[in-house]
């Protein structure tokens, strides 16, 4: 499906415009604050589109939201937070669009979780290292794409290693030891991450989660 670009366009001149002013009148603390608050609604638009828009929708909207976290990334150039939530943004719209066309997209996101974790690879707990390691084992290997289930499971072990009550982090590694046929230790995982803690301010993110580990760990138990 195509869809019209100049929206987009405009979103992300207007977002580095204000964002350009921003930066350079407010004090060092201010930036911090605007960084965190940035931050904290691309994650919250994203939720919403993930968990709460229907199927049909969220490609489009993922796509405007991409647009967006691109604007943020290159307002706070230096910062590993922005590309964190903008690989995870690009991601998801790869996996609506899905296909071969996905493929690019879920290039693009790979270098955005890179760069991240050059700057800082425990940032956001871990999230990049989880979530380089969700497109190693879902993206297709060698000659379409690549993907590399062993390189999948170290990022993903990382991940743990930093966050290991973590709900994310328990999860994703949860269904990658399902999908790569070992019920037994994936549902180990999973339970964990329905047991994991609350995190502050995500309810709706962390319900989702839930719910999407309930199910794989549903298939789990049907394995053993």
């Amino acid at each position: 499906m195509n869809h019209p670009r100049p929206l987009m366009s405009f979103t992300r001149r207007g977002l580095l415009t204000l964002a350009a002013a921003t930066l350079f009148t407010a004090p060092p603390g201010t930036r911090a604050a605007s960084i965190d608050g940035a931050v904290a609604e691309l994650q919250r638009e994203w939720e919403s589109i993930r968990y709460q828009v229907p199927a049909p929708e969220r490609e489009r909207r993922f796509e405007a939201l991409a647009g967006k976290a691109h604007a943020v990334s290159e307002s706070f150039a230096g910062r590993s937070e922005p590309l964190v939530w903008e690989g995870i943004i690009v991601s998801s719209w790869a996996g609506e669009k899905g296909g071969l066309g996905a493929l690019s997209l879920a290039k693009q996101a790979k270098a955005l979780y890179e760069a991240a974790i050059q700057l800082d690879g425990n940032v956001l707990d871990g999230s990049a290292y989880s979530s380089l390691g969700v497109l190693y084992y879902k993206v297709p290997g060698w000659p379409l794409g690549f993907g590399d289930k062993t390189k999948a499971q170290v990022l993903l072990q990382k991940a743990l290693a930093i966050n290991p009550q973590g709900i994310d982090a328990n999860f994703f590694y949860g269904e990658y030891l399902l999908e790569t046929r070992r019920a037994d230790e994936a549902a180990a995982y999973l339970e964990r991450a329905l047991q994991a803690p609350p995190r502050p301010g995500r309810p709706l993110a962390d319900s989702g989660r839930r719910d999407e580990a309930r199910a794989l760990l549903a298939r789990a138990r049907e394995t053993k």
